[in-house]
């Protein structure tokens, strides 16, 4: 049996996954390579995305059964034990949960705001090194620390992470 290598197909896998539905590319310098998205449905044009599967939490429950109860005489003595059965069944406790979140496009993610992304997160602690500008490991698991305190199991920055940094404005809704 001859086996051939599986890079190039996971290669090509990525790049399609890349795309959106508009045939657009969603940003790949910001996004955790075995995390490629296409955006979820009815998401703005050009706009790029990023989801979290949270795998379903399934419980084993093993339960006794009582088949028969216990056989009592008059006076209170048991004569026979109950009989049970054991039974096991497995229950989903909470289902697979994709949470899908905006992240910045591949135009955006320059070494100026990658470098000030990384003192943003040294200011609050989350990030020590070098300002380099690129973003490498070290910053990836620094984006990860800051937003898993926000509720977001990601290293890849999401916009809603970036605005609370203060790295990206919010649209004035009463600005005309």
């Amino acid at each position: 049996m001859t086996f051939r290598p599986l890079f190039p197909v996971l290669a090509a896998a990525c790049i399609v996954a890349a795309c959106a539905e508009d045939g657009a590319v969603t940003s790949t310098a910001n996004v955790d390579p075995i995390s490629l998205a296409t955006a979820p449905p009815g998401a703005a044009p050009g706009t790029c995305w990023d989801k979290t599967v949270s795998p379903a939490v399934v419980e084993t429950v093993t339960r006794k059964i009582q088949l028969q109860p216990a056989q009592i005489s008059s006076d209170g003595r048991v004569q026979s034990p109950p009989i049970y059965k054991t039974e096991t069944s497995q229950q989903v406790v909470q289902p697979r949960r994709e949470t899908w979140y905006e992240i910045l496009c591949d135009a955006d993610v320059t070494p100026d705001f990658v470098a000030s992304v990384q003192r943003a997160l040294e200011a609050r602690g989350f990030y020590s090194g070098q300002i380099t500008g690129e973003m490498d490991a070290r910053t990836r698991a620094a984006i990860g620390k800051y937003q898993a305190a926000e509720g977001l199991d990601s290293k890849t920055l999401s916009i809603g992470a970036a605005r609370k940094l203060g790295l990206i404005t919010v649209a004035n809704p009463t600005a005309t």
